[in-house]
């Protein structure tokens, strides 16, 4: 059954970007496989639009990387070999949406993960990374403090393009923004170069205007639409039901999150207070049937998420009509829930 699994996965990349002209024959090869397999492959739309450039960068702020990695190599005048790569890692069952991303950009390629049942796609070439995925974010910029890290990154790909990652001059320049990006420097670098000291980094300010692809983009990635089925002895048919999109940011984009709840005039903002979280939650009917509802249905989410959110709305209707209070609309809804988020097959 894995060989199956894989071999489907193979034909999907190796096929993947023929797939909006040949959809139909595709189609009906990996729905054998995908049966046999039970791999919960999204279909690529045979009427496939161009995925928005706000919608890309909100998801990037959610779901890719700007790593810089250094490795020692002999091969290398100076010993050590450095790369920059932009990549985005997401479940299987997203490659579809990964292809669309790469369509988008038109440069880099799509792996396998067979370990984590995860596909990644990853640009490396620094002719790629300079005159396609950098431009794409200075015009679009992240909203984030990952935009700190692209800002980073850039400045990493500028010397590399300058030449000065070929000198121990230029290679301690790099070492040192290297340090202030991500998680900073691995153990075996920090051993390596014992007397790097960080560069600041850019500060980002939350900007006040949000374009709806971005916020569509950015839940793409972080968001969740979910239905909750509580026990209540209040309640009449013994089980309470609520329904709610909650975000999810690290504590460092609090100011973020307070100006998204403000630009959607709604929800609540707090912290996790078991972790370096903050969530912007609504749960608010009114809010959810004329705000939110309306902007995922008019700006529709791209991956397999757009799924959670049916399903999330098929609950909506039920309890609109009050169907959540009989015992067939709770049954309904029970069943509807099992399916969603992690319980999708």
């Amino acid at each position: 059954m894995k060989n199956i699994k894989v071999l489907v996965l193979v034909i999907t990349l190796v096929l993947g970007p023929f797939f909006y002209t040949l959809e139909p024959f595709i189609c009906h090869c990996t729905d054998f496989f995908v049966a046999l397999a039970n791999i919960p492959l999204v279909k690529l739309d045979p009427n496939y639009v161009k995925l928005n450039p706000n919608f890309i960068s909100g998801f990037s702020d959610g779901e890719s990387s700007f790593m810089v990695t250094l490795k020692r190599n002999k091969n290398y005048k100076i010993g050590w070999q450095i790369q920059p790569v932009f990549s985005i890692e997401l479940h299987n069952r997203d490659i579809s949406l990964l292809y669309k991303i790469q369509s988008f950009f038109g440069v880099g390629n799509i792996r396998i993960v067979q370990t984590r049942d995860t596909v990644v796609f990853s640009v490396i070439k620094i002719k790629d990374l300079t005159n396609v995925i950098i431009p794409h974010f200075l015009e679009y910029s992240l909203r984030t403090q990952k935009q700190s890290d692209f800002l980073l990154f850039k400045s990493i790909v500028d010397l590399m393009n300058k030449g000065e990652h070929l000198t121990i001059e230029g290679l301690t320049k790099i070492v040192s923004i290297r340090a202030s990006m991500n998680l900073g420097l691995t153990e075996g670098l920090k051993e390596a170069f014992p007397n790097i000291t960080p560069i600041d980094r850019p500060k980002v300010e939350a900007q006040e205007i949000i374009d709806p692809y971005w916020l569509v983009g950015f839940t793409e990635a972080e968001g969740c639409f979910d239905v909750k089925v509580v026990e209540s002895k209040t309640h009449k048919i013994g089980y309470q039901i609520m329904i709610r999109l909650t975000l999810t940011q690290h504590i460092r984009d609090w100011e973020l999150m307070n100006k998204l709840q403000h630009n959607l005039a709604c929800g609540i903002v707090y912290k996790s207070p078991e972790s370096y979280v903050v969530r912007l939650t609504v749960t608010k009917m009114s809010d959810l049937f004329s705000k939110i509802i309306p902007l995922f249905q008019k700006h529709p989410l791209q991956g397999t998420k757009r799924l959670d959110f049916e399903d999330f709305c098929k609950v909506a209707q039920i309890i609109k009509i009050k169907g959540h209070l009989t015992a067939e609309g709770l049954k309904e809804i029970k069943i509807i829930k099992s399916g969603m988020n992690r319980g999708r097959k």
